[in-house]
């Protein structure tokens, strides 16, 4: 009987995974599990394309530690926001201490994206939610990755990363009864 029973479980969370949660549940796409950033630069000269990469670095060690305790990306977005002005002082210290003049802005939007790939990760086009920062004009080409679930955070902090599976974790409390 309990093979039976896990075998069905099993069979559950293989059908939700392949038809993807968002379908099942009711989202309204295969986007809705991502939390998207993008720095857009003031503009595409190189001066403004170099400062860029600075402030993501800034806001990559900022944001690190923070969205490795995030669980969900409801719990990724809530963070965010509430450290939205803390996340443009980071990025305007970057500016000023470079010479330049102008500020940052950050929001946390839904946004139309087209097809993105990132370190053997696909994310289809379509509309994400998303960190945007952007410097000065925000007129320039962008740097973009994925804050939830941590994809670029986990593989820059230079720590050993270890993925852990929730199904794994699922099938294990419930076999032990916990």
């Amino acid at each position: 009987m309990k093979k039976v029973c896990i075998i069905f479980l099993l069979s559950i969370i293989i059908s939700l995974t392949a038809l993807g949660f968002s379908g099942v549940l009711g989202g309204s796409s295969e986007t809705n599990g991502y939390l998207r950033i993008h720095i857009r630069a003031d503009s595409n000269e190189s001066n403004a394309q170099a400062v860029k990469y600075l402030v993501r670095d800034e806001i990559v060690d900022y944001l690190t530690p923070l969205v490795a305790d995030y669980e969900t990306k409801d719990e990724a977005m809530q963070g965010i926001k509430e450290r939205l002005l803390t996340i443009e002082c980071v990025a305007e210290q970057v500016l000023s201490e470079n010479g330049f003049a102008y500020g940052a802005k950050a929001s946390v939007k839904r946004e139309t994206f087209p097809t993105r790939v990132y370190d053997g990760y696909t994310l289809p086009a379509g509309e994400y939610t998303a960190l945007i920062i952007e410097l000065g004009e925000g007129k320039g080409d962008n740097w973009w990755c994925v804050v939830y679930p941590p994809l670029c955070f986990a593989a820059q902090s230079g720590e050993n990363v270890v993925y852990k599976s929730k199904i794994a974790e699922i099938i294990e409390r419930w076999r032990t009864g916990e």
